[in-house]
């Protein structure tokens, strides 16, 4: 597998991936010219003169043949040697380039990536994009500036700070949906509309994905990938040693677990100790006991928490806290999946990452099922990068976020990340680059009724998730159901009010 994708990206990078990063054309002055003379020949429109000034001396930085030019209206000398780009990387850099700002015109620099993924095949997959941009912007110096933490929430407090400061990365990590209420967009990120218009990215995203992109009418992340929060893994050994199949409803799991715990082996494994992957749990059961209409439902009124499914999915995490690992407090979710690479413990419902995590680790031995009682339903999530107002290389974000919604980036980055193409072009050949469990979420993808996660940013504005995210873990001591429905009753009164409904 790895091999394949190896052999393809050497082919890519061969071809030349045209409409993204900055590909072109070397062109020579015929004679004594202007860079506006030079645009007016090429694009019909001497305006475009900034984008090809910027492209050249992002060449000339790697190669010495190419002209240094100093400023827009010097003189280009005959036999000089320039570098077109392609238009829709002109396009690009037109829309976005601040004429105020004539230090984008020289290319170099650095480009500023802020990220929460520092392990597994989150890691690999983040390099794997930063390769691709490498081999097109080698004049730019890249800085991993990862902050670890899963879902982003020590991030999320880290960054915030920065924002408001006027010191933010170039790009940095935001999950698609309502999240982005969280950064104030409208004061401090750039809306990417026109970015979307020029690569044709409305054209190859799916509707659900568009509309969960959207806030306030602007679209402001480009979107590199599609996760599934309702996985339930487990060990293949242990399910064949005692001769058990993937639970289809709640009733076929705690039977399960029930077996399990009478031969010594963990059950069911979790972790905590990020403070999310509990409520992670829970957001899955509430899709299993409401369905996909009444879960949605829950994040914009039309579900009251008062409900039986919501006291249902509370008696549920309740009883699988008699079957989990005793550590499971002092674990981050993937310590809690040594577990099942150990074959000591037999299940798990984590986010699909565990799939990227799971090969980085080598292990194998690994099934996957919808968490019980939501098969037909995909809990969704995505991971995008914006661009900060106030991004000290605003130019060099713009190949970043080029490259992550390029079908090519996206190929390199989630046959490691262990996620799915946001992009819906993908040919068989290219879906074949997957691995089985990713090429049977893109089936499900395609088919099943679509929700968004809450934990992951999607479904709800930031402050509803942190209530939602505490009132499970205060429920993992005192276990206490109608207190805690009570808590999430006044939790979407709350944000409900916030919001105008």
């Amino acid at each position: 597998m790895r091999r394949a994708v190896a052999l393809l990206f050497v082919g890519l990078l061969v071809w030349g991936l045209v409409g993204w990063a900055q590909p072109g054309k070397e062109y020579v002055a015929a004679s004594e010219t202007t860079l506006a003379a030079v645009a007016q020949e090429v694009f019909g429109d001497s305006a475009y003169a900034p984008a090809i000034m910027r492209a050249t001396n992002a060449k000339s930085l790697a190669d010495p043949a190419y002209l240094k030019i100093r400023t827009l209206d010097m003189k280009i000398p005959a036999g000089a040697k320039l570098w077109v780009p392609e238009r829709a990387w002109a396009e690009a850099f037109m829309a976005f380039w601040d004429p105020n700002r004539p230090e984008d015109l020289f290319g170099g620099g650095k480009l500023v990536v802020g990220s929460w993924w520092t392990a597994g095949g989150e890691a690999e997959g983040l390099n794997a994009l930063f390769e691709i941009y490498d081999e097109y912007y080698p004049d730019v110096q890249i800085v991993n500036a990862t902050i670890a933490g899963g879902a982003g929430f020590v991030f999320r407090a880290v960054i915030k700070p920065r924002l408001i400061a006027g010191d933010p990365p170039d790009t940095f990590q935001l999950h698609a949906g309502l999240e982005v209420e969280g950064y104030s967009p409208e004061t401090y990120l750039t809306p990417l509309d026109k970015l979307f218009e020029i690569m044709g990215w409305t054209e190859v995203l799916p509707k659900d994905l568009l509309d969960l992109l959207l806030y306030k009418d602007h679209f402001w992340g480009v979107p590199v990938n599609i996760h599934r929060a309702n996985v339930l893994w487990y060990d293949k050994a242990i399910f064949e040693k005692y001769g058990i199949t993937p639970p289809e409803n709640w009733d076929e799991f705690f039977s399960i677990c029930e077996k399990l715990k009478a031969e010594g082996v963990v059950p069911f494994v979790m972790g905590n100790a990020g403070g999310w992957e509990a409520a992670h749990l829970f957001e899955t059961i509430l899709v299993s006991t409401l369905g996909a209409e009444g879960y949605k439902g829950l994040w914009t009124g039309e579900t009251p928490w008062t409900s039986a499914g919501v006291t249902e999915a509370l008696e549920i995490l309740k009883k699988i806290l008699d079957y989990v690992n005793p550590d499971y407090a002092a674990l981050s979710w993937d310590g809690a999946g040594e577990y099942l690479i150990a074959h000591k413990g037999a299940m798990m419902i984590m986010g699909d990452w565990t799939n990227g995590w799971f090969m980085a680790k080598g292990y194998e031995d690994y099934g996957w099922a919808p968490v019980p009682g939501t098969r037909g339903i995909f809990d969704a999530l995505s991971d995008t990068f914006c661009l900060p107002k106030r991004a000290p290389n605003p130019i060099n974000a713009l190949g970043w976020l080029m490259v992550c919604g390029s079908k090519e980036g996206q190929i390199a980055f989630n046959t490691r990340k262990g996620s799915i193409p946001a992009r819906t072009d993908l040919t068989a050949e290219e879906k074949a680059l997957f691995n089985p469990y990713l090429q049977s979420c893109m089936e499900d993808f395609a088919r099943d009724a679509i929700v968004p996660s809450v934990i992951h940013g999607a479904a709800a504005i930031e402050s509803w998730v942190t209530d939602f995210k505490d009132a499970v873990n205060l429920f993992l001591a005192t276990k206490d159901v109608a207190g805690t429905q009570r808590a999430l009753v006044e939790a979407a009164e709350a944000a409900l009010a916030q919001m105008g409904k």
